[in-house]
């Protein structure tokens, strides 16, 4: 049997999409917290509390409730962002060229812009099924699972209803895929040419965290507004504007209703399992140790697990 060189080892485009969907298996309990903190008008309840409250009164699969619509907008939104950024930046490098940075940030936004508005739809169910055990029973939507929930928005709210707050989505999906990829990129190529790192497991680990801190800085106010605008009935918000005036009612930090420490941690596993795709391995690795500290006081996962062997 040929023997395989491992050197040439290639990451394929739906790679990305993949492991984003596993890394929302991880990330759903933490990222459901975040809907209902960033829902709540008065901002009084913490996350852990939050958590107990999630637990108490619903057990704890209620901290996945919803994740059959995290994993689809996962299969549409990362699919289609890493898509195109993967394939344009192929095709921009075939020659053995570089990219600038400008260029890596224009095809990741239009990456993002275009996963965005693909994604909204699952987005949209995902944050209703997650708020959904917020909400008195006789209110509750009670979607099955994604599909069913994009059917009922389509068949009884109306086409455009499925995109709804596909505006703000995609607004935010440029920054957080200039962030989470345009930088990785960037911040690699940096460490690379710094004489402290070799292209291994310590670089992609590095270089994922500093984005995924780059990409939740970016983010944080339009992710707000994204979650309330979604999840809104009909008619309570006439415009992006309008959403923004009822936040800012809390002040400036009411654009940053979530604890600094969990919103780091999604946006930093997220980013950690999206780019692990690129790695020539079979890997599981432990978290940081932000992550591994804050999981000790709060939620028994401790460990990133990306599956995916490059082939040639």
């Amino acid at each position: 049997m040929a023997q395989v060189d491992k050197t040439k080892r290639i990451g394929r485009w739906y790679f990305g999409g993949i492991a984003s969907a596993m890394a929302a298996c991880c990330t759903h309990p933490l990222d459901l917290l975040k809907v209902h903190l960033q829902t709540q008008q008065g901002g009084k309840i913490g996350l852990l509390q939050m958590g107990v409250r999630v637990v108490k009164n619903n057990g704890i699969l209620g901290l996945y409730n919803g994740l059959s619509a995290s994993v689809c907008r996962q299969l549409t939104y990362s699919m289609t962002r890493f898509a195109i950024y993967e394939t344009v930046k192929k095709q921009l490098t075939k020659d053995g060229g570089v990219m600038p940075f400008y260029q890596k940030v224009g095809v990741a936004a239009i990456a993002g812009a275009s996963g965005g508005f693909v994604g909204t739809p699952a987005d949209l169910v995902n944050v209703r099924m997650q708020n959904d055990i917020k909400l008195p029973k006789e209110e509750r939507r009670n979607y099955k699972h994604a599909i069913d929930g994009i059917y009922r928005v389509v068949r009884y709210e109306g086409p455009t209803k499925a995109f709804n707050g596909a505006t703000m989505a995609s607004s935010r999906a440029v920054l957080v895929t200039v962030g989470q990829l345009a930088c990785y990129d960037q911040l690699k190529a940096m460490l690379l040419t710094s004489g402290f790192f070799v292209d291994n497991m310590n670089l992609h680990l590095t270089s994922s965290t500093l984005a995924g801190m780059i990409a939740t800085l970016l983010t944080q106010p339009l992710d707000v507004m994204k979650t309330r605008m979604m999840n809104a009935p009909p008619g309570t918000y006439k415009s992006i504007m309008s959403c923004a005036v009822e936040i800012g009612k809390n002040g400036p930090m009411g654009f940053f209703k979530v604890s600094t420490n969990s919103t780091h941690c999604l946006s930093m596993l997220h980013t950690l399992q999206s780019n692990l795709f690129q790695l020539p391995t079979v890997t599981v690795v432990p978290a940081v140790s932000e992550f591994s500290s804050y999981i000790r006081n709060s939620m028994p996962v401790g460990w990133v697990t990306a599956i995916f062997e490059n082939t040639p």
